[in-house]
């Protein structure tokens, strides 16, 4: 009996336990510093998975979310428009977060790599831009510094994508405070 009481309370415990965890959200790999806010509900840490709670996938799940943030926080989108060249909108397209295109824009600005051949690698998304190599885009969604590797193969791919990385947290955080 006494161990029949035990047993039972130890798998209350980890069901209220797991139920607890299971109400957090999880973001889309670890945060590389300090995530900024934008105020209340507004985290864009690169951790933060900016993804609407619908029931859509990829990218147009995330993009209403980012589109509503970058026209609410003017100052990032004026540095996101300031790096790339284009509408804010359009370059985080495709983007899973908000710190993640404002990294690659960094990284571009920073190895003068064109952003739209960093964008087509890191999304997926094949581009039309002729300096881009033709497999921009065609293998699959990469990671910050697999992109960079692919684009720029003699620059230190780990140290460019955690300094566009710790550009875009600050970025962000400094936008916040705006």
């Amino acid at each position: 009996m006494k161990y029949a009481t035990i047993t039972v309370l130890a798998l209350a415990v980890l069901l209220y336990a797991g139920a607890a965890f299971a109400q957090h959200g999880h973001g889309a790999g670890g945060s590389m510093g300090p995530g900024g806010s934008m105020g209340p509900g507004n985290s864009m840490g690169h951790g933060m998975n900016n993804s609407s709670h619908g029931n859509g996938s990829g990218a147009n799940s995330t993009q209403p979310h980012l589109d509503t943030v970058l026209s609410k926080n003017t100052v990032i989108a004026g540095k996101i428009q300031k790096l790339t060249g284009m509408p804010a909108t359009t370059a985080c397209d495709g983007f899973k977060n908000l710190g993640q295109c404002v990294a690659a824009a960094h990284v571009s600005q920073n190895l003068h790599i064109p952003f739209d051949c960093l964008k087509a690698d890191m999304t997926g998304k094949a581009t039309s831009d002729t300096a881009c190599p033709k497999t921009a885009g065609t293998t699959g969604k990469m990671s910050l510094g697999k992109a960079i590797q692919a684009l720029s193969p003699n620059s230190d791919h780990t140290a460019e994508a955690k300094k566009g990385q710790k550009q875009a947290d600050q970025d962000i955080k400094d936008s916040s405070k705006s």
